[in-house]
């Protein structure tokens, strides 16, 4: 969708609700898009004061195709040249107003909604015609079965030294 975007000389966004969720969408896009010759930038809380003023009067200049970025993007300051779509990553985060003020930051942006949580505010919205809904509802490929245990409290230190162990080999848990 980005790249659909930009191929019309718009800029794309994508916003979500943590710091850590947004540098891994900066590594994913980044590593998708190496050889493209789009920029892609990252705006966090955690953004300095002069990176981001660098990063702001690049997108309002339109030296940045993709923004990535947490509620920082929502920001007064941060204007771009011609925003064409605002991709809302775990949109039950965000409010009403603040989608709301995203994609009032240029004229005619498109919005896509993302989520794993159902929301029955969509949900209604999508039944009514304001929102179109797309459901995924196959698993990826070669997806790791999920096992899901209960133990007692008595056996909460082996769980501790379970979790540790599978995070020093570099797993996730």
């Amino acid at each position: 969708s980005c790249l659909q975007t930009i191929s019309q000389n718009k800029q794309s966004c994508v916003i979500v609700p943590t710091t850590v969720l947004a540098k891994q969408h900066m590594l994913y896009f980044s590593n998708l898009l190496q050889d493209s010759g789009l920029r892609i930038e990252l705006i966090t809380s955690a953004t300095t004061k002069k990176q981001k003023e660098k990063i702001v009067a690049d997108l309002a200049i339109g030296k940045i195709d993709i923004l990535i970025g947490t509620h920082a993007i929502l920001e007064d300051d941060v204007k771009f040249q011609n925003l064409g779509l605002a991709i809302i990553d775990e949109q039950h985060r965000f409010g009403v107003m603040q989608r709301l003020k995203l994609v009032e930051k240029s004229s005619d942006v498109d919005a896509l909604l993302m989520s794993a949580t159902p929301i029955p505010r969509s949900l209604m919205m999508g039944l009514y015609g304001d929102m179109d809904i797309s459901i995924l509802n196959e698993k990826p490929k070669n997806r790791q079965e999920i096992e899901t245990l209960v133990m007692s409290e008595k056996k909460a230190g082996d769980i501790y030294d379970a979790v540790k162990r599978t995070i020093a080999k570099g797993e996730k848990i």
